[in-house]
């Protein structure tokens, strides 16, 4: 990047910003680990002076680098930022992750980007961390760069979860897969969640005494615990709801459209076309065929008073 542009107007920040104190990542999922280290920015920038910057990327590196092998996320879309807006962070950057960007080897990537680009006066960054081609770009040459090039380099160590394993997004979306929520839950810092618009749906639930929303379905990237029926905890404009879900198809009306379909519990809201979150607190059952419309009824009840106690519990 050329020496005369100035790093205010390429990175966004305002120009009363004297630098910053800047984390980059992908943080994936914002679970407990990421936050320590969004805490610790928050005290350096407290400490400085300087604002504080998380840098990250859209689409998830793996998925220009080696797409084969890209993860299912835990965060889509407007998920992470949802999060991080209940962080101190002062500002985020999201940059396009593109087969150039991809080429950058750590120096370049520090010096173009970072410093020129954001005015990084400090960088934090987890214990870890690789960026750059090949992910050289680690603790020990980040240190080196620091030394050799005047900005300072703080590495946050691990938090360990509950199984008595460091926190990592790759732990965590293991767990969701095997449709432990407990655990995921324990290396968040709270219930796993997915997002999105409720729409309108055909009224079955309606007919079989148990309203439901139908939420949008996530883009294929969102990962997803396997198909079953959920208690959960729906998160909307109009408040907080205790209830229970159907994620998959529904097969004693031999649909196998895979859906997400939830019964708020004491409550019918008028939600559509709203935003919601609907957090998944635990795994009540596996999705199955009834061999009619009133055993499925028969079945819901009990769902609900499960769903009733794991929400009472949780």
């Amino acid at each position: 990047m050329a020496d005369h542009l100035d790093w205010h107007l390429e990175s966004g920040l305002p120009p009363d910003a004297a630098g910053t104190v800047l984390t980059v990542g992908t943080f994936d999922g914002v679970h407990a680990g990421h936050r320590l280290v969004l805490d610790r920015l928050a005290a350096r920038s407290a400490a400085t002076g300087l604002k504080s910057v998380l840098v990250t990327f859209e689409p998830h590196p793996m998925e220009v680098v080696n797409p084969a092998a890209a993860p299912h996320l835990l965060t889509v879309g407007d998920e992470k930022l949802e999060v991080l807006v209940e962080s101190t962070l002062d500002y985020l950057a999201i940059l396009p992750f593109t087969p150039a960007l991809a080429q950058y080897d750590a120096p370049t990537f520090v010096d173009a980007v970072l410093r020129e680009r954001f005015g990084m006066r400090e960088l934090l960054i987890g214990y870890d961390h690789g960026f750059g081609r090949g992910r050289s770009g680690d603790a020990t040459v980040l240190q080196e760069l620091g030394a050799a090039r005047g900005f300072g380099v703080e590495v946050v160590p691990s938090v360990i979860g509950p199984d008595g394993r460091p926190v990592s997004s790759t732990s965590i979306r293991r767990a969701i897969a095997g449709g432990d929520l407990e655990r995921a839950e324990g290396a968040l810092g709270r219930p796993y969640g997915v997002s999105g618009v409720v729409t309108e749906g055909v009224g079955r639930g309606r007919t079989l005494g148990f309203r439901t929303i139908n939420v949008s379905f996530p883009p294929p990237r969102k990962l997803l615990p396997p198909d079953g029926v959920y208690a959960v905890r729906v998160c909307t404009p109009l408040g907080s709801f205790g209830g229970m879900m159907n994620l998959g198809g529904r097969p004693t009306f031999d649909d196998p459209a895979r859906t997400l379909e939830a019964h708020l519990f004491d409550t019918t809201p008028d939600l559509y076309g709203r935003r919601v979150r609907v957090d998944l607190i635990r795994r009540l059952r596996e999705t199955r065929k009834f061999s009619n419309a009133s055993a499925l009824v028969e079945q819901l009840a009990l769902d609900e008073q499960s769903a009733r106690i794991a929400l009472s519990q949780a």
